[in-house]
């Protein structure tokens, strides 16, 4: 298994520490008001545990404010395709959650017409459409969830959130 799918295991598993999860949304709910009752989803963003801290570092660091996902994945995994005003409790490579971001705009485009734009928002790399492209379609190659893998014209999520508490490490 490889530790992309370890860790999706880990997190689909239960294998993060659910208290600690629970107890991250329960500081949200009290520090702003006006999130539901019902914790959201808790998930890590890339394939591997120093991926998921790189990428966590660069939103919390204010670079990251979108990110993708293949539509096919989703279909695959049964995963909710995200919704604008969706919530969501990042966790760091070992399932600690760090971060409550909420989903601000989501589109499905064709990779190949993934813009300018929304490369910049994902604040890997260089931040071009070209490194972006490079990037997404090795990872996919190497990390799809789907048997489909990676093609040119496959369907990409492309989501834009906003941070809105963020938990430091003790």
């Amino acid at each position: 298994m490889t530790e992309a799918l370890q860790l999706f295991d880990a997190i689909m598993n239960g294998m993060w520490e659910p208290e600690s999860v629970e107890e991250f949304w329960a500081r949200c709910r009290s520090d702003l008001d006006h999130l539901p009752e019902e914790m959201p989803e808790a998930w890590a963003f890339g394939a591997t545990r120093e991926h998921a801290d790189a990428l966590l570092e660069l939103v919390l660091d204010g670079v990251k404010t979108g990110t993708a996902a293949s539509l096919w994945d989703h279909e695959t995994t049964g995963e909710a395709v995200p919704e604008p005003g969706m919530l969501s409790i990042i966790l760091d490579g070992r399932g600690v959650p760090r971060a409550l971001l909420e989903t601000t705009e989501v589109q499905i485009v064709p990779f190949g017409e993934v813009s300018v734009e929304h490369a910049f928002t994902e604040g890997e790399g260089d931040r071009t459409l070209e490194y972006w492209r490079r990037v997404h379609e090795w990872f996919w190659r190497e990390y799809s969830e789907n048997p489909r893998g990676f093609e040119p014209d496959m369907p990409v999520v492309c989501e834009r959130f906003r941070l809105l508490r963020v938990e430091s490490v003790t």
